[in-house]
């Protein structure tokens, strides 16, 4: 039987059998190991993300990361960096993790979401699409393969690159917090790739 958790915003979880021994011994996760450098298209109606070949791991320390938990890593934008210091995609940027202060279990994946939509200032150059926005992190499960996510409030991509920063960001930082291989993603109850579609057609 796969595993399932769900929690909430206020750190609540609920686990199935299947992870009940995990749940004693701490039903901490790894985080994954990478095998590769690519990316992979995202976008769609399903509001689905699939993982990237590789699940990066954290290249720039935060300031915040702390030892007394498994760091989470977060992930932000390198503008035009064309891949030098992380992986290319979108409007010739690089998707660049960043280790934070994490957790273990089930609090990992709101831990994860939590930092990146909390912080708007990155060191080294990085930009943070999702920075500044007024949206929080109201729950989430993982199954054992995927990973959803629940956001409310509002969300204003700065321009047509802003795009497709903010799904990378988002999912590669709720698929790198459990260990997920997709991602599905709702803000207002709407699919991360419907919302973002409207946001363009606000734009225009």
């Amino acid at each position: 039987m796969a595993k399932r958790w769900s929690w909430d915003g206020c750190g609540r979880s609920t686990l199935a059998a299947g992870c009940l021994a995990l749940l004693l011994a701490g039903c901490s996760l790894p985080l994954p190991q990478p095998e590769g450098p690519s990316l992979p298209a995202t976008g769609g109606n399903t509001g689905t993300s699939a993982a990237p070949l590789a699940l990066l791991p954290a290249t720039i320390e935060g300031s915040s990361a702390g030892a007394a938990a498994p760091p989470v890593t977060v992930y932000f934008v390198l503008v035009d960096d064309g891949g030098r210091q992380g992986v290319r995609f979108g409007c010739n940027d690089s998707l660049v993790g960043s280790a934070r202060t994490g957790s273990t279990g089930d609090a990992r994946l709101k831990a994860a979401i939590g930092a990146l939509l909390g912080e708007e200032q990155q060191p080294g150059g990085m930009y943070n699409a999702l920075g500044g926005h007024r949206l929080k992190f109201l729950s989430g499960s993982f199954d054992g393969t995927t990973v959803t996510v629940y956001l409310a409030g509002h969300l204003k991509p700065g321009g047509t690159c802003d795009l497709s920063r903010i799904e990378a960001q988002l999912t590669q930082t709720a698929l790198q917090a459990v260990g997920a291989v997709r991602a599905d993603i709702y803000i207002n109850g709407e699919t991360l790739a419907d919302y973002l579609k409207l946001e363009q057609v606000r734009g225009r």
